[in-house]
């Protein structure tokens, strides 16, 4: 267990705050019979909050889940992996319904009050009697114990579940937050393959999660790449159940601004997550870009090498490259100069100007075997700065994609 300053690290991911359950089962969507269907349950009414795929292709299960977050308040969420349920028709969007609709008998609840989401391949009709007949199960395994499990159960092509949580005071109570996600491919920013889950027993109305949220997100989950591809599934949602008892937390107070902190903390955690288990990658890549005249010029510029597929491919061949990395911000839409550019490799500063720069390439290569591989760039155009999050690219990715749907 980690602690910095207040806010501490906690096992538990989803069911790490007071009142939420979980659980993961198999229904039979995957071809190897592994977990393939998470729920997550709330003992209380929660406010809910979400953000979703920029893609024009959506969904139904986000579709669905969207329209109700919207009513502000929800108690489940149900997830299958091994299905997108995208691009089925018409169909699709009543098998998503039926698949809440299960949950909610099973617990009781009103329909509404279910949230549905789904990841796998695309284009393929939903099996939602395979579901339906899983959900008794599910239902009966929910526990604090079994977050492992849900996380598991959501995962396609994930070498790694992905679970994080925090707790920290507010006031005189203790606030818990905790997520699990999934995504390995199809990755990039503005919302990719990917979905999160994340719970909370803070007392916050929906308005003002939904604000905290799509800040955090922005700088967390936004700034990650793997493949530059965003697609038709994905989400971030957040529930919170007032449960810790602590005043309702309103905007612009100390009490917005630490929960928001461990918010993004949470978020931040679970996004590197996603960057490091890029289909095949075996690096994750952090690349800090300092001296933008504008957050949002910083950032364009971070995701830019980030994204890169020659830098990337430079990075697993461990090829100080530096170029790469001064091309990707060229073409990045980021107002700067690049004869004013600074770029490090780890330790190693490898342009000065945006010139060359002598250097030691035996330590530029110790740099790009660590893991994360540390990119420093000072545009030195202004006093903002922005991270981004990627990997490598390697053979196994082209391997990975290669076969997904065999």
């Amino acid at each position: 267990m980690t602690e910095a300053g207040s806010l501490k690290n906690i096992p538990g991911g989803v069911t790490a705050a007071q009142g939420f359950l979980a659980s993961g089962v198999p229904a039979g969507l995957k071809k190897n019979g592994a977990l393939d269907v998470a729920l997550i349950f709330s003992e209380l009414p929660a406010a809910a909050a979400g953000v979703y795929t920029t893609n024009r292709v959506k969904a139904a299960p986000l579709e669905l889940t969207r329209s109700r977050v919207e009513q502000g308040k929800a108690r489940a969420v149900i997830v299958n992996a091994g299905n997108a349920n995208a691009c089925t028709g018409p169909g699709g969007m009543s098998d998503a319904q039926a698949m809440a609709r299960s949950a909610a008998e099973a617990l009781d609840i009103a329909e509404e009050q279910v949230l549905v989401a789904s990841t796998g391949v695309i284009g393929v009709p939903l099996p939602v009697a395979k579901i339906a007949a899983a959900v008794p199960q599910a239902v009966a395994e929910l526990s604090r114990e079994n977050h492992s499990a849900a996380a598991q159960a959501i995962m396609t092509t994930d070498l790694m579940a992905k679970e994080y949580a925090v707790e920290l005071p507010i006031k005189n109570k203790r606030v818990t937050i905790g997520g699990m996600a999934k995504g390995s491919g199809m990755i990039h920013p503005n919302m990719a393959t990917m979905l999160c889950f994340i719970t909370t027993d803070a007392n916050i109305s929906d308005a003002v999660l939904q604000q905290a949220l799509k800040r955090a997100v922005d700088r967390s989950f936004n700034m990650i790449t793997v493949d530059g591809d965003t697609s038709t599934n994905d989400m971030v949602v957040v529930l919170a159940n007032g449960k810790a008892g602590n005043a309702e937390i309103v905007q612009d107070t100390e009490d917005y601004r630490r929960f928001y902190g461990a918010l993004k903390e949470v978020c931040t955690a679970l996004a590197k997550m996603i960057a490091r288990d890029g289909e095949g990658a075996t690096r994750l890549v952090e690349v800090q870009v300092t001296g933008g005249p504008s957050r949002e010029d910083a950032g364009r510029a971070a995701k830019a090498v980030a994204g890169s597929n020659l830098f990337k491919a430079a990075v697993f061949g461990k090829d100080a490259n530096w170029g790469r990395i001064l091309c990707a911000l060229g073409y990045s839409g980021a107002a700067f100069d690049p004869a004013a550019t600074d770029i490090f490799i780890g330790e190693v500063q490898v342009a000065k100007d945006g010139g060359a720069l002598a250097f030691d390439e035996e330590r530029a290569v110790e740099m790009l075997s660590r893991d994360p591989v540390q990119i420093c760039v000072d545009l030195k155009s202004g006093a903002h700065s922005a991270t981004a999050w990627g990997c490598d690219l390697t053979y196994d990715y082209v391997r990975i994609n290669g076969s997904y749907r065999t």
